[in-house]
């Protein structure tokens, strides 16, 4: 009796080690196949970065965004660990695209084939009309065209958990709170003097403050959006490095970001 209990112990330690070591080749392909995913996106990002020359203001800043979600979404794709992380890769790269393709408009150039939906976007909105406003003594303007007064792109999605529409800004108001993953003071201000009332965001300021977005008209949507502010944020990967100059791209008339 007691050899057959041996027995049936050594037959399940077996099964039990078997479907482990299935599960471990099931989770090591899985990665592998999300990294290559990545990779794709990736690669046709790098392409475009490193062929296009800006020709004006917009265009410059936009390239200079594409190649920040370039160096990210490979930087993203070393480190990653899990389908998940590969995912967030994916999506630094998708994001890239955009500005290449916002690069691409600015210079009266056919933006090329669609792009895949990022995480957030169906949630934040876009802005379908200009709008000038007066915060903390300087005035910003939201546009849904490139001009030299909005150089600076955002493709929508959500920045440190809020929705942050798509569209052209004469600053990058988000950019602080993408650097530091929190919004400060007086953004929810800044937003409903900003978006109040456009037609193209279809959610007020506490959607907004609560990262709801368009919960607000449909309490049963599943709001699971990408929060560029958390581990996207710490990816290394925002040194433009050898890519496109940013600089001064984000400096808005003084760089002081502290009132918002």
């Amino acid at each position: 009796m007691l050899w057959w209990l041996i027995v049936i112990v050594i037959v399940c330690v077996g099964a039990l080690l078997y479907l482990r070591a299935e599960q471990n080749k099931r989770n090591a392909r899985e990665l592998e196949e999300a990294r290559a995913d990545a990779r794709a996106s990736t690669e046709r990002l790098g392409g475009q970065v490193y062929q296009l020359t800006p020709s004006n203001e917009a265009a410059r800043q936009a390239l200079a965004d594409a190649s920040e979600r370039y160096n990210a979404a490979g930087s993203q794709i070393d480190r990653a660990g899990s389908p998940a992380q590969a995912l967030l890769a994916k999506q630094s790269a998708l994001e890239g695209l955009y500005y290449i393709r916002a690069a691409r408009t600015a210079m009266d150039m056919d933006p090329g084939p669609p792009i895949p939906a990022i995480d957030g976007q169906d949630i934040a909105g876009q802005v379908d009309e200009r709008r000038t406003i007066a915060h903390n003594g300087r005035a910003i303007t939201a546009s849904p065209a490139p001009s030299a007064a909005t150089p600076n792109y955002f493709p929508g999605g959500r920045v440190a958990g809020r929705p942050v529409p798509a569209g052209w800004y004469s600053e990058p108001w988000w950019k602080p709170a993408l650097i530091a993953g929190a919004w400060g003071a007086g953004s929810v201000l800044l937003f409903t003097t900003m978006f109040a009332g456009m037609s193209g965001v279809a959610y007020d300021a506490q959607s907004f403050e609560d990262g709801t977005g368009e919960a607000a008209l449909d309490p049963g949507t599943d709001q699971g959006g990408f929060d560029t502010g958390g581990d996207f944020g710490d990816s290394g990967g925002y040194d433009t490095g050898g890519g496109f100059d940013s600089g001064g791209g984000f400096d808005a008339g003084g760089g002081d970001f502290g009132g918002f």
